[in-house]
């Protein structure tokens, strides 16, 4: 008797603390129909687990972005220094559901138009 509670208590906790980590869906979060495009200045850039975020200055209203974690990111060519605050950069993606100036980040370009690191982002990358 004891072993079987032993076990049950077991998993029990590993499927509580797998839950605990389990990631969260882009569509909970985001629109795929609800494309948006912006252009700022970088406020900061957070190369950080669960998932990178970029802060911009739109005209004096902040927008606030999510992309990968730093692992995908080292993958697509990003490092912590891709990005530094004071550049200007134009970042599209797919906003958040609830009207917020959040989005999921598909691509960030540079200044001069090119593409920061060597893919963009789907919605289902992670």
């Amino acid at each position: 008797m004891h072993t079987n509670t032993l076990m049950l208590a077991l998993a029990l906790s590993g499927a509580l603390a797998g839950g605990v980590a389990a990631h969260h869906s882009f569509a909970v979060y985001f629109d795929p129909e609800a494309d948006v495009t912006v252009g700022g200045t970088v406020k900061a850039f957070r190369f950080t687990n669960p998932h990178g975020t970029l802060v911009l200055d739109v005209d004096g209203t902040e927008w606030r972005g999510e992309t990968n974690a730093p692992v995908v990111l080292q993958r697509r060519g990003w490092t912590r220094g891709s990005v530094r605050a004071g550049d200007l950069v134009t970042v599209s993606g797919w906003r958040a559901r609830d009207g917020r100036n959040y989005m999921r980040i598909r691509e960030v370009r540079d200044a001069q138009g090119r593409m920061i690191g060597n893919a963009p982002f789907g919605q289902n990358d992670g």
